[in-house]
């Protein structure tokens, strides 16, 4: 047995825990591109530098707010197509497609298919809000700081949707019959259902669902950094899309801080998560 897994050790070895090592050590020293022959350890040094530097506030902030702002539509939206998508009614395996078909595309691409949405001279978002009235002239969504998290939020709710649709839909069919059967039978009505049966049956796979959720998306720096890289003046700057921009100027200490600080974060949410589905094992 230990001989067929033995490959598999070795492979997660070097290629997970061997580069976590090298990172780790790199977010204590004075690692950068441009002088690689000096690289002393400096302890909390660059950790320090980064929570001097005035736009870690705003990317902390901006990280939670993409990430709520992301997670609530997703988990409305996707709960109320899953409650649709589980009723039996013709074309549904189409309907069922065409919901599911985003998830299978890339989140990098999917950005790029926004970016150009948005765009403000012969983007679609505009056209629209110009032919219904809504707008006057043309929106600059990706180059005004007060819109572009907006846009990338709307981008990332459209994507993530399917993740719940499926996960909840999945959860649903596991839902006996029987009882919607009794409690129509005792006179509740739809909303009572929901309340008192459906949520409750499915309530530990929601609550996972959503922690599964919410590290992905605090991880997901793709749509962001396809369609703004971060900008306009790090208005949309995240966690991770700010560690990519340290790693492209060569400042690899700062990144390995910044990666350290975000893993701390995921290190807990994934706690939670093992937590919860330790205890539903059990149970």
């Amino acid at each position: 047995m230990l001989a067929f897994l033995a490959p598999a050790f070795v492979f997660v070895l070097v290629f997970t825990y061997y580069p976590l090592l090298v990172g780790g050590q790199m977010a204590f020293r004075q690692w950068s591109l441009w002088d690689l022959t000096s690289t002393p350890f400096i302890g909390w040094g660059n950790f320090q530098t980064l929570m001097a530097d005035p736009a870690f506030t705003r990317v902390m902030w901006n990280s939670v707010i993409w990430v709520v702002g992301s997670l609530v539509p997703q988990f409305i939206i996707g709960f109320l197509i899953a409650l649709a998508l589980r009723k039996k009614f013709r074309f549904r395996g189409l309907y069922q497609a065409v919901v599911f078909y985003p998830w299978a595309v890339s989140g990098f691409l999917i950005g790029i298919l926004f970016r150009w949405m948005f765009n403000s001279e012969f983007g679609v978002v505009n056209d629209l809000l110009m032919r219904f009235g809504i707008v006057e002239a043309p929106v600059p969504w990706l180059a005004d700081p007060d819109l572009a998290l907006v846009a990338v939020i709307v981008a990332n709710v459209w994507y993530g949707v399917t993740f719940f649709s499926i996960m909840i839909l999945a959860a649903l069919q596991s839902v006996p019959d029987e009882l919607y059967e009794a409690a129509a039978l005792d006179g509740a009505g739809r909303a009572r259902m929901l309340f008192q049966i459906t949520i409750p049956t499915i309530r530990t796979t929601l609550v996972l669902t959503v922690l599964l959720r919410v590290i992905w998306i605090f991880n997901f720096p793709d749509i962001i950094y396809a369609m703004t890289g971060g900008g306009p003046a790090d208005q949309t700057q995240i966690a991770t899309t700010w560690m990519i921009k340290f790693t492209q100027q060569g400042e690899y200490g700062l990144a390995s801080a910044l990666g350290f600080i975000t893993m701390g974060v995921l290190v807990v949410f994934t706690g939670l998560y093992l937590a919860l589905l330790t205890r539903e094992k059990k149970s």
